[in-house]
């Protein structure tokens, strides 16, 4: 979760982003929640106030910056899915969704129109930057552009937008899709919201160099860098990610060939650097 994320680089961080992540693996209603998610809940229904109710657990956490709620009300998401077998059912709730064996065909947030934040909308506006991804991305990325006014605010806003993909595809709620699709379904979602860039890591992601290549088609530039740990799973090294990031904020684009587009004579914009062979105020910043 982006508490998580943001919590202090000390043994106390270490151990409450641990802490706050932890889902239960149980036979009752709890299976597959995260304790971080009770904590908030708890804070919110003592407090009465979903902001201070964050605000309280960043404290906590010791988190370097804030997370604010996508909503003042509970939401709930549900999901066309179709199975290995060729059959559509619904699913509902997020960890379902989001674990989900087969392709989502469609999403909907229930209620479609929440209510949304004053600071929510403040901090859109205030932001140098809007970063899209990466997560789950029908349960986590998308739903931030299925509410029409957080949709409108990013839209807005002065800031500069960032797609940030996920290191790995093809599985459980995206069974089958490549990166590229997965780019098209967040683009359907946004049709007026212009995004400036998109970072990808070609370590991981077969796909990276024909993603890149779409993404330039549609005018966006490409950062192609290697943001994940190398062990082989898909896990982000936060260092690495925060190196990519200070390059995309400073403009720090180069140019590459791909092996296939050498003899076409097609220019390609990424990072300037080669694949390595191994393995969440004028421009504008969780989500």
């Amino acid at each position: 979760m982006a508490l998580a994320a943001l919590c202090e680089d000390s043994d106390w961080g270490s151990i409450w982003g641990d802490v706050i992540q932890h889902r239960f693996s149980t036979d009752g209603e709890l299976d597959g929640h995260a304790l971080g998610n009770l904590l908030i809940v708890a804070l919110w229904q003592i407090l009465d106030d979903p902001i201070e109710g964050l605000d309280q657990m960043a404290e906590l956490l010791g988190a370097r910056g804030r997370v604010l709620p996508m909503a003042l009300e509970p939401l709930d998401i549900e999901a066309q899915v179709r199975g290995l077998d060729d059959e559509i059912r619904t699913v509902s709730g997020q960890w379902q969704v989001a674990t989900a064996e087969g392709r989502v065909e469609s999403v909907r947030l229930i209620p479609e129109r929440p209510r949304v934040a004053q600071d929510v909308i403040d901090a859109l506006g205030r932001a140098d930057w809007i970063i899209v991804g990466p997560g789950s991305w029908y349960t986590s990325v998308l739903p931030h552009l299925m509410i029409p006014e957080i949709a409108e605010a990013i839209r807005n806003s002065p800031a500069r937008r960032c797609i940030t993909t996920n290191l790995s595809v093809g599985a459980q709620e995206a069974e089958g899709m490549t990166s590229l699709d997965m780019l098209d379904v967040l683009l359907e979602r946004a049709p007026d919201c212009r995004f400036d860039a998109l970072l990808a890591d070609p370590t991981t992601l077969d796909d990276a160099l024909e993603l890149a290549e779409a993404a330039q088609a549609r005018g966006i530039r490409t950062l192609l860098r290697q943001v994940s740990v190398g062990d082989g799973t898909p896990h982000h090294d936060p260092v690495r990610l925060a190196a990519a990031y200070r390059d995309l904020f400073d403009d720090a684009y180069g140019d590459v060939e791909p092996a296939h587009a050498e003899h076409e004579g097609t220019p390609h914009r990424t990072s300037g650097a080669s694949a390595p062979t191994t393995e969440e105020d004028l421009h504008g910043s969780d989500g």
